[in-house]
This record gives C-alpha cells, sequence and structure tokens, in this order.
C-alpha cells in the first residue's frame, strides 16, 4: 500500500476555511430558498378564488381579467409586510444555525490539529523534568508540519537520553580510572610519611608514573572538551602529513621496538590545511594503542595518502586482535579498552580512540575502524580541506 501523505498545515487550514463557507452558504440558500416556497403556497392558499386565478394566469405568462389582478396585487400588499419580516427572521435563524455547526466542525478540526501539540507540550514537561524517555506517536492523519514536529522531537528525546547515559557512564568511567592512581599515590605518600616505605629512587619513580598517567587522563579529557566546544583546531596551516607521521613514527620509533613490533611505513605527500599539532597527537594515539593492544601480533604499518578530492588520510595497520564485532560500541564509548585489565597496566586511560575521532571531526573528517582480512585492526583517519 502507498505511504499516507501529510497535508500540510495551511493547506488543510484553507480547505477546512472553504468547506465550512461553502456549507454556511448553502445551508443559508437552502433553507431561505426553502422557506421562501412555502411562503409562496401559503399566501397562495390564502388568495380569494378570483385573485388566485389571476396569480396563476400571472404565474404562466397569461394576461388576467382587471378585477382579478386588481384583487391579486391588493391581497399580495397586505402580505408584503409580515412576509418580509419572516423572511428576514428565518435568514438569520438559519445565519445562526449554519454558523453554529461550521462553528461546532471547526472547534472539533482545530482539536485534531492541536492534540499533538498538546501531547507535545506534556513530553516537553516530562522532559524538562530530567525524564528523557519521554516520546510522542503522530498519528497518520496528522498534518505533515505537526509529523515533522513529533519525529524532530522523539530525534532530541532520544539524543538526550543517549547524552544523559553517556554522561552517567562516564562520570562513574572518569571516577574508576582516577581512583586506582590516585590510591596508590595516597597509599605511598602514607606509607613514606609513617615510614613503613624508604624514600628512595624506585618508590619516586613508581609515584611518578601514576602522576603521569593522572596527566594523561586529565589532558584526554580536557582535549574531548575542547572539541564539544568546538575549540580543538585553532591554528591551522598548510603542512604534509607524511611529514608529521614520519616525525612521530622516529620519536616513538624506540618504544615500538621495544615491544618487538616491526614498523612499515608508505609515506606519501599529503598536504592540507590542518593543525599540526593535533595531528602529530592523533598519530601517536593511534602508535600508542597499537603498542598496548597488538604487540602480539608483531607487525605494525603506517600509510599516508592524498586522495583526488584533495582530502588526506592516515591508516595505522596492525595483527593484532582487531575489533569486536560490536563496532559502535569502540567508536561511542569513550573509556573502551580492548582488554581493561592490560591497558590499566600499561598506562592506557581508554579514551585515545575518542580523543583521534575528534580531532579527525574537528578536521571535518572522520575516524573509521575496521579488521583487516588475515586478522588485525585498520584505523583509518580522513582528514578534509578547510
Amino acid at each position: 500500500m502507498p505511504k499516507y501523505r501529510a497535508l500540510p498545515l495551511a493547506t488543510l487550514t484553507a480547505t477546512a476555511i472553504a468547506t465550512m463557507l461553502l456549507l454556511s452558504v448553502g445551508v443559508a440558500y437552502i433553507g431561505v430558498t426553502s422557506y421562501s416556497i412555502y411562503l409562496d403556497e401559503v399566501n397562495y392558499r390564502s388568495l380569494s378564488p378570483e385573485a388566485a386565478l389571476a396569480y396563476k394566469l400571472v404565474n404562466e405568462g397569461r394576461l388576467p381579467d382587471a378585477d382579478g389582478l386588481r384583487a391579486a396585487i391588493e391581497h399580495l400588499d397586505t402580505l408584503m409586510g409580515p412576509t418580509d419580516l419572516r423572511i428576514q427572521i428565518v435568514t438569520l435563524v438559519i445565519g445562526l444555525l449554519s454558523a453554529s455547526v461550521c462553528g461546532i466542525i471547526g472547534v472539533f478540526l482545530a482539536r485534531r490539529i492541536a492534540r499533538p501539540l498538546e501531547e507535545l507540550t506534556s513530553a516537553a514537561e516530562t522532559l524538562r523534568s530530567g525524564d528523557f524517555s519521554a516520546r510522542v506517536t503522530a498519528s497518520s492523519n496528522s498534518t505533515r508540519e505537526v509529523t515533522s514536529l513529533v519525529e524532530t522531537f522523539n530525534d532530541l528525546a532520544a539524543s538526550l537520553d543517549r547524552m544523559e547515559q553517556r554522561l552517567r557512564f562516564n562520570n562513574m568511567a572518569v571516577a574508576h580510572e582516577l581512583r586506582t592512581p590516585l590510591t596508590v599515590l595516597q597509599g605511598a605518600l602514607q606509607g613514606i610519611l609513617d615510614g613503613v616505605f624508604p624514600m628512595d629512587r624506585k618508590i619516586l619513580g613508581d609515584l611518578l608514573l601514576q602522576v603521569e598517567g593522572l596527566g594523561r587522563i586529565v589532558e584526554d579529557l580536557r582535549t574531548l572538551s575542547l572539541a564539544i566546544g568546538q575549540r580543538l583546531v585553532m591554528q591551522r596551516e598548510w603542512i604534509d602529513v607524511a611529514e608529521v607521521a614520519e616525525s612521530v613514527l622516529s620519536a616513538y620509533g624506540p618504544t615500538l621496538n621495544a615491544s618487538r613490533l616491526e614498523v612499515e611505513s608508505s609515506l606519501r605527500p599529503a598536504r592540507i590545511a590542518a593543525d599540526s599539532a593535533r595531528v602529530g597527537q592523533a598519530v601517536l594515539a593511534l602508535l600508542e594503542n597499537a603498542n598496548r593492544y597488538a604487540a602480539s601480533g608483531g607487525q605494525l604499518r603506517c600509510e599516508t595518502e592524498q586522495l583526488p578530492d584533495k582530502s588526506v588520510v592516515i591508516r595505522v595497520l596492525d595483527r593484532g586482535p582487531g575489533f569486536p564485532e560490536d563496532m559502535d560500541a569502540v567508536a561511542i564509548n569513550p573509556f573502551w579498552r580492548g582488554d581493561s585489565s592490560r591497558s590499566r597496566e600499561t598506562g592506557g586511560t581508554g579514551l585515545g580512540l575518542s580523543v583521534v575521532q575528534a580531532i579527525a571531526v574537528a578536521h571535518g573528517g572522520m575516524l573509521d575502524l575496521a579488521n583487516r582480512q588475515g586478522g588485525g585492526a585498520v584505523v583509518t583517519i580522513h582528514l578534509r580541506p578547510a
């Protein structure tokens, strides 16, 4: 069956007004005409036989005699005043009756149009109270504008519901991420003050690692906050993404070598107006993720490429365990980890991919996650020209 197409509100309103006007005029015309015919019959029956004959001949287009015509005219003159008054009263009554009928129909149509708006108002009050589960169902005969408004409202409510759930989860995740290093710091410092632990370089080095981990969490959270406020990319300049990636690979190379990762690269020139520091941060985050989660694969490859539409892609490929089947859990959840216990031991915050995604989106691009044939993952950063 073809899908029902809702009429625009303006069309429906104009149609309803035109229909009510036609109905009002039609009822008034039929009522007044019918009553006029009735009065004619009553007046005709009240005529004398001589006047009735003259009246009949006139209606038939024939000329009556003078006496009969005079009698008909005199009788009709006496009935003219009362007849006009009756017609005026009947016209007024029928007009009021038709206006009442049209008013009732108008109220009925107005209620049908306004009912979804009342439901929207009630649902909006529910949203304002903090309950983001409120939804509105549009009836099949709603106008196009009302249907669009209901769909937009439901999308907004669903978005707020997802944001609220994500915010609640993020708050718990932040507390969880901060609890471990803070507990270690508090216990170690308390032990040093109580004389339980000696104040030597090894203990201080371990505490410094915990502080650096806290610093990484705070910096990642700051990056995501800047992205939400659309202030993440502030300084665009023409750069060669291949040079940026090569610089990051050179600086992080010893760490990758220590993890026994064989690094390959295919860095083709790729120029674009972008924030060099943020692009380098994104590449470094991908290399750190690969170092934590894909070191067992023994291979890592980094590629840069300029596409025909002047956009730029950066790919990091590995032979690790890859991503789970539910890719949305990786892309949406800012604290996702492939292996939570292992990543926490190696200092990961779980925010890496979210930071990379935020940097890509800030450059008008996107982050693409996929699994490689034969095992491993492919993470692609798309950067588009400003």
